[in-house]
């Protein structure tokens, strides 16, 4: 699998958009809020949607752009049908998680922070999942997987759609 890029992405129905930018229109403080449905609907902030978010409320795109990239919450790229988050605080990580991390970058042919190509997979390190007990620990979308086994882990990964 390979790695994901902006260009990657399908297009996007940008009509979607008019009734978020009709919601705020002329309101103070709506950047935040118009971002946030914005992401919602799309799941992330294609760069599309923030030059007519830009050009219909009259902020400067470089704005819209320092505001998604300060705030964690927000993401430029699109992720995957399936997120998979690898904790790798100091419990999971003398506990083996090193070796999950491993597996997975092979496997999936991608390495953390990225998306596969076909946005099946999004692959990130976390640094606490609050579930020490069970080092190493990932979460699946929501489902917490608990002492990892690389090898187990693959191919549960493997079954998903």
């Amino acid at each position: 699998m390979q790695r994901s890029t902006p260009q990657s992405s399908p297009r996007i129905d940008l009509t979607r958009l008019g009734p978020i930018i009709a919601e705020f229109k002329g309101k103070k403080g709506a950047v935040i809020p118009i971002l946030q449905k914005t992401q919602d609907m799309y799941g992330y902030l294609p760069r599309e949607a923030l030059r007519l978010i830009a050009k219909e409320t009259r902020v400067p795109l470089q704005q819209l752009f320092g505001v998604a990239t300060f705030y964690a919450q927000f993401r430029l790229t699109q992720r995957g049908r399936n997120l998979l988050r690898v904790c790798d605080g100091t419990a999971c990580h003398v506990s083996g998680a090193p070796k999950a991390i491993e597996a997975l970058t092979e496997n999936l042919g991608i390495k953390p922070g990225e998306t596969t190509s076909d946005f099946k997979y999004t692959f990130e390190i976390v640094y606490c999942l609050g579930s020490c007990g069970l080092a190493p620990v990932a979460l699946l979308n929501d489902k917490v997987l608990g002492r990892l086994a690389p090898d187990t882990l693959v191919r549960d990964l493997q079954k998903l759609p």
